[in-house]
C-alpha cells in the first residue's frame, strides 16, 4: 500500500518512543500503547482540506482547527494549542517540524513538482511561516513527489541538497550517538530524509528514524511518508495502523485514498 498511510504508520510506530527514546533498531514496532498522535491528525486535516478545496486558505485553517480541537490532547506544541484557541488565528513564525509532519498529502495531490511545492507552501504557511518551517515542508514534499514519480535515491538526495541546502551526506550511524530530541525543521528533517535514503525498505526506514533517539513519532512520520512513495507499506503495518484510527479519521483516509491515490 502506498500513500499517506506511510506517515500514519510511522507516527503510530514512533508514538511509544517520543519521550522514551532508544538508540537501537531492535524494538517492537507495534505495542499495546502504540497510538496515533498529532502527526496523524494534522496529516488527515491537510488531506481533508485537499479533498474539499485545495485553493482556499480559510478551508485549510478551518480543517486544522476542527481536527485539532476534536482531538485536543494529541501532543501539540504550546504555540499551536494557542493558535487553535483563536477565532482568527495568524501564523506565528514557527520553525518546528509540524509543517513537515503534515505535508505528505500535498505530494500525492500535485500533478507537478511546482504544484506540489505550491500546496506544501500553503499547508505550512498558515502556522509555520518561518523560512525554516517552510523549507522543511517543501523538502519533505519534494522528496515524496520525486519518489512517487520514480526518481531514485541519488536523484532525490541531489535535489534536496541543492535546492534546500540540507546536508544529506551523513549516515544514520554517524548521527545516532550524539543526536537528541529536536523539534526544529533544521535539526530533524534532514535526519529524517537520511533515514529513508539509507534504508532497505519501509520497515528499515522507520526503524532508522526511531533509533535516532529524537522526536521519534514525528521523524518516523516524515521518513515514513517518503518511504511509502518509494516502496509499498507492508499490509501488516497498514492494517495495524488503520485499526488504531477511529472512524472519523479513517473516513478521511479512505476518501483521500479513493480520490487521489
Amino acid at each position: 500500500m502506498k500513500g499517506i498511510i506511510g506517515a500514519i504508520a510511522g507516527d503510530i510506530i514512533g508514538s511509544t518512543r517520543e519521550f522514551n527514546q532508544i538508540k537501537t533498531k531492535d524494538f517492537n514496532l507495534f505495542e499495546r500503547r502504540s497510538m496515533f498522535t498529532d502527526d496523524t491528525i494534522m496529516t488527515l486535516a491537510v488531506a481533508n482540506w485537499l479533498i474539499k478545496d485545495k485553493v482556499s486558505k480559510k478551508v485549510l485553517v478551518d480543517e486544522l482547527k476542527y481536527w485539532g480541537l476534536k482531538y485536543p490532547n494529541a501532543g501539540y506544541g504550546g504555540m499551536f494549542i494557542n493558535w487553535l484557541s483563536q477565532d482568527s488565528p495568524q501564523a506565528y513564525g514557527s520553525w518546528a517540524n509540524g509543517s513537515a509532519m503534515r505535508v505528505s498529502p500535498c505530494a500525492w495531490v500535485g500533478d507537478s513538482l511546482e504544484e506540489v511545492q505550491n500546496l506544501a507552501y500553503k499547508s505550512a504557511a498558515v502556522t509555520h511561516n518561518h523560512p525554516e518551517g517552510i523549507k522543511g515542508a517543501l523538502a519533505t514534499a519534494d522528496a515524496i513527489y520525486l519518489a512517487r514519480i520514480g526518481a531514485n535515491k541519488d536523484e532525490i538526495r541531489q535535489h534536496v541538497e541543492i535546492r534546500y541546502d540540507y546536508d544529506l551526506s551523513r549516515s544514520v550511524d554517524e548521527i545516532r550517538p550524539s543526536y537528541s530530541f529536536d523539534v526544529s525543521c533544521a535539526g530533524s528533517v534532514p535526519e529524517s530524509i537520511i533515514c529513508f535514503l539509507e534504508a532497505r525498505n519501509f520497515e528499515d526506514t522507520v526503524r532508522n528514524a526511531v533509533s535516532l533517539g529524537g522526536d521519534a513519532d514525528t521523524q518516523a512520520a516524515i521518513a515514513g511518508s517518503i518511504a511509502s512513495a518509494y516502496w509499498d507499506v507492508p499490509n501488516e503495518f497498514a492494517y495495524k495502523s488503520i485499526n488504531r484510527l477511529d472512524y472519523d479519521l479513517l473516513d478521511v483516509l479512505i476518501e483521500f485514498e479513493e480520490k487521489f491515490i
